[in-house]
């Protein structure tokens, strides 16, 4: 895992180059590359930050050059030895251990054929002096970032959007972006939070020439798999899911420094965490726990006791933290880290237990990130299907039942009431159609509270981001409720937020994250099983649930679904209550006229008095508030609304 940048016919390439390496330093404290060399009328400069994982000697520094090629790379390779065995049966002589090696060869041998055959997580830039053509290529999935900016026939890329900053010039915040951030309380991987700079797509390639033309690819595609999935589910053609499950854990030890897993005593920490001790008895795992008066206020499941009988069963040496940070000064650090405005307070969990990891010399740890996406483990695929029976019952009743509980309170002054908070939820969507439940059972507002948030100027916007939505969850051939949710969320919610957060705060600790579920043979087998597997009468993930206890007691396997999140509602309460105010009083995004300063007021308000819960919304906006000061402070530009 590292920091990967580069210019491709750039004004002043190698010193923007070097500005941008060294702004990535925290993802790779270990050592530090350069390479240059001329093409066209330009040059093109590659940048490495290491983080030492896999073959820690000089060999496998990088940038690596090699007979013409010269690659900076980013990932791992969990296939590399099988890759590496073809390779040197082809004739193909390696000097070191590492996967970047193996990687480079490859991509001699097969070009961008090569992409489809690699397992793992990527992204890299791997420049031919004989050509002078740069390629770009990202993983299958999007688990590694990697952002560009594209002017006249020049190109500048990183691994962090923030180090685009240092490419000069100043980047124009899209607002059209911060909407869909507000939407979502991330932002899509479609879309970006600076105008000119973009994300490469999950699964795709870039080729840069030298007389300014610029090509394209696609070398794998979700939705294929999801249909090819369909078409093995209707075969009845199932894999055994514990056999890829356990493999892909097996694979994502490689390494040859030491290896530990997040274990927050839910189903798929503890599968992948038990799993992985069978391969490496004694394995460390770090797990979280909340401040005694905060998790009794949010009415918060005890994770911890799950996760120390886990431990105790396999032989894992469990290291526990307690999660009571100093949020006002985390909240401009996460936001800072994390690139744009993401609203998703998990990003301190990942942080803090990433740090704790780091001092006690663990550099890589195993999340069960994408389960939930993949296996339909989370309330709303759940509840979007309860909609649909719910939506059976007789009007007048139904009108009677939202009454009720829209009169009910979801907090007082000393607790909150998570089954309130559920139920008021569940009845803001379930009278939706299908799409449109969908969506409002994630997103942080409907329609309207969107627009009357919002400058007016940009109600063509908010149109924009919802028909976005739409059109992505319509673009499949599926039949299957369930994995259409699954397909969405895999496509969106998987690479927009939850592997970004991940990956960010896991490297702001100098911490690699690797994510078992996310791998292309565990999604290639999620897809396989009908929606009626995944959830079956009120059991989320209920095919995963079957196969993990093979290894796992039953009460861990069916226990209530635990939280990788934060007791945000204490928080608002006690620590945020005064930033709250001083956003919504004199904050730039009310100032700049981006948020409405009534709107913003009467979410705090009722927030406040205990009759709705807006703590994810308001602690959204801190975070927008934060990233767009830094956004548009000192880069001399205007803050106006441009939609």
């Amino acid at each position: 895992m590292c920091g990967i940048a580069g210019t491709y016919r750039w004004p002043d390439g190698k010193a923007v180059t070097d500005r941008l390496t060294e702004t990535l330093a925290h993802r790779g404290p270990d050592g530090a590359g350069r390479y240059s060399h001329p093409v066209g009328d330009g040059e093109v400069h590659l940048g490495h930050r290491r983080l030492a994982i896999i073959d820690l000697s000089a060999t496998g520094a990088q940038p690596m050059v090699s007979d013409g090629l010269a690659l900076t790379y980013n990932g791992e390779l969990y296939n590399a030895p099988e890759l590496r065995a073809e390779l040197a049966a082809a004739g193909v002589r390696f000097r070191g251990t590492s996967d970047t090696e193996v990687l480079l060869e490859a991509w001699r041998r097969w070009g961008t054929d090569c992409l489809p055959r690699l397992r793992g997580m990527f992204a890299f830039g791997i420049f031919d002096e004989r050509t002078g053509e740069l390629v770009l290529a990202r993983d299958q999935l999007g688990i590694k970032p990697l952002f560009l900016l594209r002017r006249g026939g020049g190109m500048v890329f990183a691994s962090e959007l923030k180090a685009l900053a240092a490419a000069g010039g100043s980047l124009e915040v899209d607002h059209a972006a911060l909407v869909a951030s507000l939407l979502y309380y991330w932002v899509p991987d479609s879309r970006c939070a600076f105008r000119e700079a973009e994300k490469l797509p999950p699964g795709s390639w870039l080729r840069c020439r030298p007389d300014g033309r610029v090509e394209r690819g696609t070398f794998w595609s979700l939705k294929d798999v999801a249909a090819e999935g369909r078409e093995r589910a209707l075969s009845g053609e199932q894999p055994d899911l514990n056999a890829v499950v356990e493999e892909s854990t097996r694979r994502h030890l490689l390494s040859d420094v030491p290896v530990a897993t997040f274990l927050s005593g839910g189903l798929d920490s503890s599968y992948l965490t038990a799993l992985a001790a069978r391969h490496q008895p004694g394995i460390s795992a770090y797990t979280i726990g909340f401040r005694a008066e905060d998790a009794k206020f949010e009415a918060m499941p005890d994770d911890l006791r799950y996760a120390r009988q886990v431990a105790e069963r396999f032989g894992v040496d469990l290291h526990e933290i307690e999660i009571a940070p100093n949020v006002l000064d985390l909240l401009p650090q996460m936001t800072y880290s994390l690139d744009e405005p993401i609203g998703d307070p998990a990003a301190i969990n990942t942080f803090l237990i990433c740090s704790a990891a780091r001092e006690a010399g663990v550099k890589v740890m195993l999340s069960g990130m994408g389960a939930d996406e993949l296996f339909a483990g989370y309330r709303k695929h759940l509840a979007n299907l309860l909609a649909l029976r719910y939506q059976r019952v007789p009007r007048p009743l139904r009108r009677g039942v939202s009454a009720l509980v829209d009169r009910l309170p979801v907090a007082t002054s000393r607790r909150g009431y998570r089954s309130v908070r559920f139920a008021k939820r569940f009845l803001s969507f379930a009278d939706l159609p299908e799409e449109t439940a969908f969506r409002r059972s994630y997103t942080m507002y409907d329609q309207g509270e969107l627009l009357d948030l919002v400058d007016p100027d940009l109600a063509g916007t908010v149109e924009d981001v919802l028909t976005e939505h739409a059109d992505v969850y319509r673009d499949n051939d599926l039949d299957d409720f369930v994995n259409r949710m699954c397909l969405t969320d895999a496509r969106m919610f998987l690479p927009g937020l939850n592997l970004t957060y991940t990956d960010r705060s896991s490297m702001a600790a100098s911490t690699e994250v690797r994510v078992p579920y996310v791998d292309v043979e565990v999604v290639r087998a999620a897809f396989a099983f009908p929606g009626d597997r995944k959830i079956a009468g009120r059991q989320g993930k209920a095919v995963l649930k079957e196969a993990a206890t093979s290894i796992l007691p039953r009460e861990i396997v069916y226990r209530p679904k635990g939280l990788f999140s934060a007791p945000l509602r204490a928080w608002m309460s006690r620590d945020l209550a005064p930033l709250v105010r001083e956003v919504i009083h004199d904050g730039e995004l009310v100032r700049s006229g981006l948020l409405r300063r009534d709107a913003l007021a009467r979410m705090a308000a009722e927030d406040a008095a205990g009759q709705r819960d807006f703590s994810k919304h308001l602690w959204h906006v801190l975070t927008l508030e934060y990233w767009y000061r830094d956004a548009t402070s000192g880069s001399g530009q205007s803050t106006r609304l441009t939609a």
